[in-house]
């Protein structure tokens, strides 16, 4: 009996501190403006009501993290193997110099939106940003399928986006 006690405490622990999957945004992501390209601010729900009823993979990065920069070859032959995803990348970038120099640098071929106020800022809090890179995979429906891989569950958002086919 004590080793089953032990047991059901250490499980309780263990599944209390893991992250959960989600399969919405909440609405504090939903309504936070991120910075457009051209300069505008958009709603992160109005970025997601432009790629309806496609298979969305967003990816948070930023051109200062090594990480991100290590991946994007990873990315890049995401995008070759699945071309009819659409590709949103947002940026933690810290000033918009920056990421668009990275756009260009890394010649990341997709949608790009910046954070206003970083990956602890508002738009990162709502998504439970803890790392970056970070991937989150969006069905046709406009359900999370993927809520939170990094650069090393390659295998996973690869074999997701195939089951989405």
């Amino acid at each position: 009996m004590k080793k089953l006690l032990v047991y059901l405490i250490m499980v309780f622990s263990a599944t209390s501190c893991m992250k959960a999957q989600k399969s919405d945004f909440i609405e504090e992501a939903l309504v936070e403006n991120l910075l457009s390209i051209d300069g505008t601010q958009i709603a992160f729900k109005d970025v997601l009501k432009k790629h309806q009823g496609k298979t969305i993979l967003i990816e948070c990065w930023a051109s200062w993290c090594s990480d991100c920069v290590k991946a994007m070859p990873k990315v890049k032959e995401l995008q070759a193997n699945n071309p009819n995803v659409d590709y949103v990348f947002v940026s933690m970038d810290k000033t918009a110099d920056k990421w668009k120099l990275g756009i260009e640098k890394y010649a990341l071929t997709g949608d790009h939106y910046m954070a206003n106020d970083g990956m602890k800022g508002a738009f990162g809090t709502a998504i439970d940003l803890d790392w970056i890179p970070r991937y989150i995979i969006v069905d046709k429906t406009g359900k999370i399928v993927l809520y939170r891989a990094i650069e090393t569950d390659f295998e996973t958002i690869n074999s997701t986006l195939n089951s989405l086919k």
